[in-house]
């Protein structure tokens, strides 16, 4: 099989060669810097990186068979925040301010903590304005890739979620009291991201709609234990709005829904599937209540699953030995009839060794040939 008839069998719930492979064809499957250096000496690469449009360099795709390859991502809107008040500092077009620790940004300051309703009306929002340059540049790549026909295209969401926002600019604590206890401030708070959203995702969809197979998504809605808001908050605060979004994105692009949120989410994946998710990423089998057996049985005749291989805990402690026979019992159970892409569970990190990447791709790739 190629890459785009794996996927088209998985999707529809048949069993393919093997799981379609995702290797860093998302900003959400990616690995680190320091991560994919040390692959590329494993691997014996030499010269400069090729970056895709995910950051992850095209020589590893290719290596690992990745069936995917995406466009576009989250955009920078036009705004009067974006700063940065020290080296280690930034200011996003949120007014949301972080500061680089190790790895990533970490929040230091929220712009909205403690506001009022009025304060959300006085706010200085974004403009809800794509640069039309960029734009038509992805649009151009995602037609070559349609027209090459080679890979699976996807695109990046180019905006962020209503809770993940609430969350970022109120600060953790005060939005999640809010949920609880302020429902005006919070449908006032996701009304004005939601109109955001919708005027952002219609060009953005209209351009890339007729060269795309699906689209990311990207809202956290668990945590380690359980989903962040129970599943009655979840259905008045946040189901009305994302429902709303997919079926607009869908409208424009004809294609398949990907939604990544991490933590424990059984609870929530009935509303998920509802609200016109395809497909669940990035299956933190990790978190309470995500065991891969379970989710298949309870959710595999409607969700296609996308992840599952464990970067919190398995992967950079395990033997390789150790992490063949883990991918292989993924794609056992969640491949079951199709239904399933294989990839990390969120990005790889440093502390990945890149023996256990190789031995889970050998391994997955072996299934291809077993049936061949």
């Amino acid at each position: 099989m190629n890459s785009r008839e794996r996927f088209a069998c998985a999707m529809r719930h048949e069993t393919p060669d093997r799981p379609p492979i995702d290797l860093g064809s998302t900003t959400l499957t990616a690995m680190s810097l320091g991560c994919q250096s040390a692959l590329r000496a494993y691997l014996g690469f030499t010269g400069e990186p090729v970056l895709t449009n995910s950051g992850v360099d095209e020589r590893i795709l290719e290596w690992a068979g990745c069936d995917f390859r995406g466009v576009g991502r989250i955009v920078s809107l036009p705004s009067v925040h974006p700063a940065q008040p020290a080296p280690d500092v930034q200011v996003d077009c949120w007014g949301v301010w972080r500061k680089q620790v190790g790895q990533y940004h970490d929040i230091i300051r929220s712009p909205l903590k403690g506001a009022t309703r009025q304060d959300l009306a006085d706010f200085p929002w974004p403009e809800p304005r794509l640069d039309e340059q960029l734009l038509a540049g992805w649009q151009q790549q995602a037609s070559a890739l349609h027209e090459e026909g080679r890979y699976v295209v996807l695109a990046e969401h180019p905006v962020f979620g209503i809770l993940e926002l609430g969350c970022w600019m109120c600060g953790y604590d005060d939005f999640l009291f809010r949920l609880a206890a302020d429902h005006d401030f919070v449908k006032d708070f996701f009304q004005r991201v939601f109109d955001l959203q919708m005027a952002i995702i219609e060009p953005y969809y209209t351009a890339l709609g007729p060269y795309i197979d699906l689209t990311t998504s990207g809202d956290d809605f668990g945590m380690q234990l359980a989903p962040l808001l129970s599943p009655r908050m979840f259905e008045e605060l946040v189901a009305p709005y994302f429902a709303e979004r997919i079926a607009r994105t869908k409208q424009l692009a004809h294609c398949y829904f990907w939604h990544h949120t991490c933590g424990s989410v059984y609870a929530l994946l009935d509303q998920l599937i509802a609200c016109g998710v395809d497909i669940l990423n990035p299956v933190q089998t990790s978190a309470a209540r995500m065991e891969p057996a379970a989710l298949k049985a309870r959710f595999g005749d409607r969700l296609v699953f996308w992840g599952a291989v464990d970067v919190q805990q398995f992967l950079p402690q395990a033997t390789p030995e150790q992490v063949r026979e883990h991918v292989l019992e993924l794609a056992t159970v969640l491949g079951e009839r199709g239904g399933y892409v294989i990839a990390p569970a969120h990005n790889m990190q440093d502390d990945v060794p890149p023996a256990n990447i190789v031995a889970w791709v050998e391994a997955i790739r072996g299934l291809s040939n077993a049936t061949s």
